[in-house]
């Protein structure tokens, strides 16, 4: 079974081209919402990052304290190391079990830092979705409704568009200017050829 790894900085619309993936009924497996979810749920984990994080890093309810992590993390490459050592070798363990689950010709990947993660070495393609960063902007303060400075802080910390070029082996451009269907149609075609 093929290993589609699909990325994109903020507001570049990969959730939208995994939607599309999933209509074609191709399960997506969400690397970020699984690490929310097994900072919220692996007893192992929330033992973790109360002993490196403290202990009011976790609210009452037992969910973590995101905006907390957030402000702790941002603007500190060791800390944010640490989270990542903690969280992605299980959500990189769960994501093999849940590879072995599904019965498909591919599966789809997606994460916001499959790159920087070096997850990207475990896909058999890797799929990067661009946008023009002032349009990216536009798309994230209808959504979260941030201020367009915490946008670009946002980016700022994201690997640029040009490094992961290097790196990706297919670059859909969601601009509004040409159509991603017909691509996203053409490459789940291939995949399934492959598969």
């Amino acid at each position: 079974m093929l290993k589609i790894g699909i990325t994109g900085g903020i507001g570049s619309g990969k959730s939208t081209i995994c939607h599309f993936f999933s209509l074609m009924e191709i399960p997506v497996f969400n690397a970020d919402q699984e690490a929310k979810r097994i900072m919220n749920e692996s007893s192992l984990i929330r033992s973790k990052m109360m002993l490196h994080f403290g202990k009011d890093i976790y609210l009452k309810n037992q969910t973590i304290d995101r905006k907390k992590l957030a402000a702790m993390i941002f603007n500190s490459p060791p800390l944010l190391q640490m989270a990542n050592a903690i969280v992605h070798p299980e959500v990189r363990s769960y994501f093999f079990d849940w590879c072995k689950r599904q019965h498909s010709p591919y599966i789809i990947h997606e994460a916001a830092i499959l790159f920087e993660s070096g997850f990207y070495e475990m896909m058999d393609y890797t799929i990067l979705v661009t946008a023009p960063e002032q349009q990216r902007i536009e798309r994230v303060m209808k959504r979260d409704h941030s201020s367009s400075q915490q946008i670009k802080e946002r980016i700022s910390k994201q690997w640029p568009d040009k490094e992961k070029v290097k790196l990706a082996d297919f670059i859909i451009k969601n601009d509004n200017r040409e159509l991603v269907l017909p691509t996203l149609i053409e490459l789940d075609q291939k995949f399934r050829k492959h598969g």
